[in-house]
């Protein structure tokens, strides 16, 4: 946005500032407007929630909780590990997911708290 444009009237100068300021790195939000895409898919996020549940789990047991295939949880994990949200682990033969943002955890508290923990007002 052009705020130094003269016919441009601004209603509350100090709060465009603000949010300018909260604005930031317009490359920030882009990365994010792409993350929040990939995480937007039904699937991916059935993925990401049953990873955080598990902490670390593997394709096939994936693919057995959420009902894929092992295909295409393998192919959604590609881009959800492209994407920086999940990370592998590797106990010899065996490849354990589990995620890798720690922002993304939070927004599974917030979508899916754990089971035993009641929802506050804090959560909502």
């Amino acid at each position: 946005m052009d705020n130094d444009d003269p016919g441009r009237r601004l209603i509350d100068p100090e709060r465009v500032a603000a949010a300018i300021d909260g604005l930031g790195d317009r490359a920030v939000i882009d990365e994010w407007a792409q993350r929040f895409s990939v995480v937007a898919d039904p699937s991916r996020l059935a993925l990401l929630v049953s990873i955080h549940y598990a902490r670390e789990i593997s394709v096939s047991d994936l693919a057995a909780v959420t009902g894929m295939t092992d295909t295409a949880v393998s192919q959604a994990l590609r881009l959800l590990r492209a994407h920086g949200l999940v990370t592998t682990q590797r106990t010899g033969r065996v490849v354990r997911y589990r995620l890798a943002d720690a922002t993304v955890h939070e927004l599974i508290h917030r979508v899916r708290p754990h089971p035993a923990q009641p929802v506050t007002d804090e959560d909502r």
